[in-house]
């Protein structure tokens, strides 16, 4: 069967963390599927490290890499960055314009609306990944958040959830969505699946992520000092990762005496990080579906995680293993618990792997966020695209949301 080639550009805000491992993948599956695809993002956000991955992806991108600054708040900036964002992407003539993050989501629908009402048959996709649905509805901050995301959605097309819970924050704080949805995990490629082992010098323990309280990097330290508060000695561990937040984990670090019990990293590529420690701990306080879980799953590399998010739809039937957010006891239960069992931590690793492969795939994701693209475009497979078409919006239909459930979760 053919694949209609499109012309799609994603805009996100941050080319960092597990957004960008998204976008990258996607943007590359759809590359090679024969489409015509460009990405827009922030140009002042980013390590060494980051900016190297957002190169690495130049070359599968026909319509270009473009980087304009973006504000992670809402600015007066946003006006300007805006109207550039606006004018690069009219350029380009898209078939869809998919944006990510609450940022990228925002630029995509007004950019998408505006060319819609200069003629231009534009579809606006958008997937929150997590983003403004991680705040609380109770607080001034959250209701501001989810009220524009409430406008926004009456410019939507089509939606993507990366999880059950994301589908069901989104109905819950912002509304019932109107638009066409799916809920598509994120995907991992078949080299992730391959089990990775470590030496015996490995340290005790790995936490790898973005450095910020939301990620819980100071639940982890704070469960090491527990640690050894109870038995006189700190167990080793390793910190991967860059954020906001990083100085104030080094200040905390020494003020507990723990410089020689930790290490801190710059950002490294996941399977290189997991050769560092014996279990990898994922404290977050909140989550969308966080690659971090997957590959650490498809490695086979024993796991402490806690309950957020999209995470107990990873673990399937084990999802009684995962411990509560923020409860700094638990974890440190668990982590004393995987130095005293590390053949049962082992075993639980093994037989977590081994629901992950066939549901969690790069290619799956790809063609289920490809398809609704041409559902909401109402082109069959192989039938020629309209890019730019003056055709009335008002023409296109549109049906009901609708959230995919897979079958063995």
């Amino acid at each position: 069967m053919t694949t209609t080639p499109l012309r799609i550009v994603h805009c996100v805000r941050s080319p960092i963390g597990g957004i960008f491992r998204h976008i990258r993948d996607l943007a590359t599956a759809q590359s090679e599927a024969g489409h015509n695809v460009g990405v827009i993002c922030d140009s002042s956000t980013g390590s060494e490290y980051d900016n190297r991955l957002v190169e690495e992806l130049r070359p599968h991108l026909s319509l270009g890499l473009a980087r304009f600054p973006m504000q992670r708040q809402l600015t007066f900036q946003d006006l300007s960055a805006t109207l550039a964002l606006y004018r690069h992407v009219r350029d380009l003539k898209p078939d869809v314009l998919h944006g990510h993050g609450a940022k990228g989501g925002a630029y995509a629908r007004l950019i998408g609306t505006t060319l819609r009402l200069r003629g231009n048959m534009v579809s606006r996709v958008y997937c929150p990944h997590g983003g403004s649905l991680h705040y609380d509805p109770n607080r001034f901050e959250g209701r501001v958040y989810h009220l524009l995301e409430g406008i926004l959605s009456r410019l939507t097309d089509g939606i993507v959830f990366v999880s059950d819970y994301e589908a069901a924050a989104y109905e819950s704080k912002v509304g019932r969505p109107k638009a066409q949805t799916r809920m598509v995990y994120n995907g991992l490629t078949p080299e992730e699946f391959n089990p990775l082992e470590v030496g015996t010098d490995a340290a005790d323990f790995l936490y790898i992520g973005m450095l910020r309280d939301l990620k819980g990097p100071d639940l982890f330290i704070e469960a090491l000092y527990n640690i050894r508060l109870k038995t006189g000695t700190a167990p080793s561990a390793h910190i991967v990762g860059e954020g906001p937040d990083e100085a104030r984990y080094h200040k905390m670090v020494a003020s507990l005496g723990l410089e020689k019990a930790i290490s801190f990293h710059g950002a490294l590529p996941a399977r290189e990080a997991f050769k560092l420690a014996k279990t990898v701990v994922v404290p977050s306080r909140a989550e969308a579906m966080p690659y971090i879980i997957l590959e650490t799953v498809a490695a086979q590399r024993p796991l402490i995680a806690t309950r957020v998010g999209g995470v107990p739809e990873i673990f399937g039937r084990y999802a009684d293993r995962l411990i509560e957010p923020g409860h700094i006891g638990k974890l440190t239960v668990a982590m004393e618990t995987a130095l005293t069992a590390p053949e049962r931590m082992s075993s639980d690793a093994k037989e977590l792997r081994s629901c992950l492969a066939e549901t969690f795939s790069v290619e799956l994701m790809s063609d289920r966020i490809t398809t609704l693209y041409q559902e909401l475009r109402g082109l069959a497979p192989g039938e020629p695209s309209t890019a730019g078409a003056n055709k009335a919006t008002s023409s296109r239909p549109r049906t009901q949301s609708v959230y995919a459930r897979s079958s063995n979760r």
